[in-house]
């Protein structure tokens, strides 16, 4: 049902969901993946965006995660969700002046053991769109690992690797910031918002997949599958 990409990621599940032993991570991980195999805007899709400490899941922590879902290939403006996350730790002040997220500020959102279990009910049987799979992607699956011993299994949209596959495409010059989000976005003319702002970068994001899929098939859906990572 899936193909070669749905197939592989189905057993990574069910060998996962063996192994699980955390009630969290049973539940999410006895949710079907999403089927690939069908038009891409016949799957539900949660964009996702961090606002981080720092860039490796290892030692650094989430502060705010901002979400938005498309359906039926439409943004849902009435899905986005936006939250602070309590910060475990003081923010440096070099990630603070980026992301404008201080102490205080921190201090007021809640707990991730008691955000994960949401973030996941929002996220089983969709696909995961996001800008550079390493943040979003490894933070999930460090998360999981650290406060439920499972990995973080799911399909996922990576628009700075369709933004590199169109540029190729086009023959345009790689230069070094030109797959940046904001980059990326005024290739199609698309409206400019304040960066760093997780709920800001979820839309942003989910706005160039739908440019980025338009240029790709902008005659048919394309399979789910042809765009994925």
């Amino acid at each position: 049902m899936f193909g070669r990409f749905g197939n592989n990621k189905d057993k990574q599940r069910g060998k996962a969901l063996k192994q699980a032993t955390h009630p969290v991570m049973q539940k999410y991980l006895s949710q079907p993946l999403a089927d690939v195999a069908r038009p891409w805007d016949q799957v539900d899709i949660v964009s996702l965006d961090f606002e981080t400490t720092g860039l490796d899941p290892a030692c650094e922590q989430i502060l705010s995660y901002g979400k938005v879902e498309i359906k039926g290939g439409l943004i849902q403006l009435a899905s986005a969700r936006h939250e602070l996350v309590r910060a475990e730790k003081s923010i440096p002040e070099s990630s603070a002046i980026i992301h404008h997220i201080t102490d205080d500020q921190a201090r007021t959102g809640r707990d991730l053991e008691e955000i994960m279990p949401e973030l996941l009910d929002h996220l089983a049987g969709k696909v995961l769109l996001v800008h550079y799979n390493n943040i979003e992607q490894g933070f999930l699956d460090a998360a999981c690992r650290r406060l439920y011993g499972s990995p973080f299994i799911i399909p996922i949209i990576d628009t700075l690797a369709l933004g590199h596959r169109i540029l190729v495409r086009r023959n345009h010059a790689l230069s070094t910031n030109a797959l940046r989000l904001f980059n990326l976005r005024d290739l199609y003319k698309l409206p400019v918002y304040r960066a760093h702002n997780a709920l800001n970068d979820a839309m942003t994001t989910a706005e160039l997949f739908l440019a980025l899929e338009a240029e790709i098939t902008p005659h048919a859906a394309t399979p789910m599958k042809d765009l994925l990572v």
